[in-house]
């Protein structure tokens, strides 16, 4: 099995799920600035993984296959689980964070199911919000805490995502990001990389 991951793309997504174990586990000991740190990098990882396997000449098609399915896997972890559990930290376990969470999950799995079956539409783009969006999105929440009343700060953030988790599934289309926008999106999540860690350490 691990000779498949000698692939440089299949190396880059391993090594995004590294980031995300680690962004699991400063989640679980309530560093949670820094977890959200972290786990920028595995967007990171799952935006330059595609980019690397794209451009990969004369790549072997059982190890795109596996590339897929450790994408897949890569993307549920970073993209709903780990969400899911710092919406759970951040409010304490309320049973609005288990209704959040419980959604992301379910949302998340359905998502790239259909996406893992039927890619995307004939116009190219994905039906329903990519689950690459979650981590910016927490990391932009956390960024803005300062101005968002301590109180309400957890209610915002499960209520955030249970709107985006709804988006997951809806029927609405989102266009692939252009390079410009990959590029943008890169830039914000390292700025907020260090951001976010420069206020936890």
């Amino acid at each position: 099995m691990l000779k498949y991951l000698w692939d440089p793309a299949n190396a880059i997504t391993i090594t995004g799920l590294l980031f995300s174990s680690t962004s699991l586990f400063l989640a679980l000991s309530e560093r949670l600035e820094l977890s959200v740190a972290v786990a920028l990098w595995a967007v990171l990882s799952d935006h330059l993984d595609g980019f690397v396997a794209g451009r990969t000449k004369g790549r072997d098609p059982d190890v795109a296959k596996m590339g897929a399915s450790l994408d897949g896997f890569a993307d549920i972890v970073y993209g709903a689980v780990l969400p899911a559990v710092i919406v759970v930290q951040v409010s304490q376990a309320s049973p609005l964070a288990l209704a959040t969470a419980t959604m992301l999950l379910v949302a998340g799995a359905i998502r790239l199911s259909y996406f893992a079956n039927f890619g995307r539409s004939c116009d190219g783009c994905f039906l329903g919000v990519p689950l690459s969006y979650d981590v910016p999105f927490l990391a932009l929440l956390f960024l803005l805490k300062p101005l968002i009343p301590a109180e309400a700060f957890a209610d915002v953030v499960s209520i955030g995502f249970l709107l985006l988790a709804m988006a997951h599934v809806a029927p609405v289309r989102v266009p692939p990001l252009s390079a410009i926008m990959y590029a943008a999106i890169s830039i914000f999540a390292v700025a907020s990389s260090v951001a976010l860690a420069s206020r936890s350490l």
